[in-house]
């Protein structure tokens, strides 16, 4: 005999109040299919994905200097293939690196002090990039330097490095060489050299920014040296110099190293060379050769 509902319902709630009851199923389960409609699932295809090529994943079309030729202090092959490098030829890499400052660009903004944005992706200048960096600001402006050092471009990093305790001619010169071949020198025996990543403080090596041998040609190798003092962020490292007209700034942009001004007027590379004996000016991203850090040093 089946329960009506009001009946079965009435069970149900005395069985809870009491804890124990049990109310048996009142009729025979039956199973029941209910027709399921297909469902229809939409064709994807996969995403067409771009190459990416000179331009970068921004399509940023830029010119970076040819890998390193990295010197061992085991021999000297290194360092004649290092400035005879060709700065023209422009790698792949070259617009994947543009692309890759401006996209941590528009991720940090401009930041301020030494070292622009680089300061949000690599640790702070240490204590000594910082006292070396103050230095060299201080000399900017200067026509002569201290009569302890040369008034050149090697008695100026001399002063900014002696600020932090480090003299960089302590070695000694072999017979022949200049101060900046001789600073160049010590820093490769110390591991310091480097390309990649720049930062406040580092020294940065230049070749054939004059005929040294007056011969006419550009034979002269390692010729000028400098302090780096920040790096913006689109890359265009600010260095502090001691050239013809005194202690300067200067900037020099890597990823397009033949470029002096942008369309924008934004300046990227600094004349280092100036044109003479039927030779053109020369950028400063043409003629760099190396930085090298002072933690090594």
């Amino acid at each position: 005999m089946l329960l009506r509902r009001s009946s079965l319902v009435t069970l149900m709630s005395l069985g809870c109040l009491v804890g124990c009851a049990h109310v048996p199923d009142a009729a025979p389960r039956m199973a029941v299919e209910l027709p399921v409609a297909p469902v229809a699932r939409p064709s994807v295809e996969a995403p067409s994905v771009a190459p990416v090529g000179a331009g970068g994943a921004l399509n940023v079309k830029s010119e970076a200097p040819p890998p390193l030729a990295f010197v061992t202090p085991e021999g000297s092959e290194g360092l004649a293939a290092l400035l005879e490098a060709d700065p023209h030829p422009v790698p792949e890499e070259a617009g994947v690196i543009a692309a890759a400052l401006e996209a941590a660009a528009l991720f940090t903004g401009p930041t301020q002090g030494p070292g622009g944005f680089w300061d949000e992706l690599l640790p702070p200048p240490s204590k000594l990039a910082r006292g070396i960096v103050a230095r060299a600001a201080q000399l900017v402006g200067a026509r002569r330097l201290d009569r302890s050092v040369p008034n050149d471009c090697s008695g100026l990093v001399r002063l900014a490095y002696l600020q932090a305790g480090i003299d960089l001619v302590a070695h000694g010169f072999l017979a022949g060489e200049n101060a900046v071949t001789g600073i160049f020198r010590r820093a490769q025996a110390a591991g310091a050299v480097h390309r990649l990543n720049p930062r406040p403080g580092d020294l940065a090596f230049f070749k054939e920014t004059y005929d040294r041998n007056r011969d006419g040609k550009r034979n002269d190798g390692m010729t000028h040296i400098a302090v780096v003092e920040s790096v913006a962020p689109d890359g265009t490292v600010t260095f502090i110099h001691r050239g013809g007209k005194g202690v300067a700034r200067s900037r020099m942009n890597l990823a397009r190293p033949t470029v002096h001004k942008l369309n924008s007027g934004a300046l990227l590379n600094d004349f280092i060379r100036p044109a003479s004996k039927g030779m053109r000016a020369y950028l400063a991203g043409e003629l760099f050769v190396a930085f090298a850090s002072p933690g090594a040093l």
